[in-house]
């Protein structure tokens, strides 16, 4: 599938490339037209670095960063992104000023938690949500109930894509947008435009990647 992909350049940092594959994928929440293929930019090292160089420009000037919550596999990212803001001089609160790089479990009704030990991270600390995409809201509004919930303070929310640019009345940074994908939608499954169609479905797609279907 990813040889029909295209390369999209990231409008501010064209050293990051999206493969772009078009289709009708089915998500979680909804049906797109595109898959975003991020696999490089979330585990590639020097991608990786890129992206967290990037968005490290949205927090180096007058947000304290405590924790870093990482979404869809985005410990990579995270790490390098705590790393920039340390050396950049964003404070932490912190003990160690050491920034905490955590990810949230899910239970068995699929909800987020924490466990006790790392709930200290969360509590009381000034919280950066990272994820790889934000498509519906749903992701990104379900975070930051369980972030509200255990007493952490959210002070950014950052994404390498990103169909909204706000939720909940949070800006939300993000590397690629729809200005670079113009053409880029989202359905209910229920408002599906290629399923009324009677389009076949090519991919089961999610953070972890897409499963083809034959």
């Amino acid at each position: 599938m990813l040889e029909y992909a295209v390369k999209i350049p990231s409008a501010v940092n064209k050293n990051l490339v999206l493969k772009v594959v078009p289709g009708h994928f089915v998500t979680s929440h909804s049906h797109v037209n595109y898959y975003l293929d991020m696999t490089r930019l979330k585990v590639g090292q020097k991608e990786a670095a890129e992206v967290a160089k990037t968005m490290a420009r949205d927090y180096q000037y007058n947000k304290p960063v405590d924790t870093i919550i990482c979404m869809d596999g985005c410990y990579a990212v995270g790490a390098f992104l705590a790393q920039d803001l340390a050396e950049a001089g964003v404070v932490s609160m912190n003990m160690h000023q050491s920034i905490y790089v955590i990810e949230p479990e899910f239970n068995s009704n699929g909800q987020m938690m924490f466990r006790d030990n790392i709930q200290p991270m969360v509590r009381g600390k000034n919280v950066v949500l990272l994820l790889a995409s934000a498509t519906t809201g749903k992701t990104i509004s379900k975070s930051l109930d369980c972030i509200q919930y255990y007493g952490g303070i959210v002070q950014g929310i950052s994404a390498i894509f990103s169909f909204a640019d706000t939720i909940q009345g949070y800006p939300v940074h993000h590397i690629f947008s729809t200005k670079d994908i113009e053409d880029y939608q989202s359905y209910s499954q229920d408002n599906c435009p290629f399923c009324q169609a009677g389009r076949k479905i090519d991919a089961i797609v999610n953070s972890y990647g897409y499963s083809q279907i034959n």
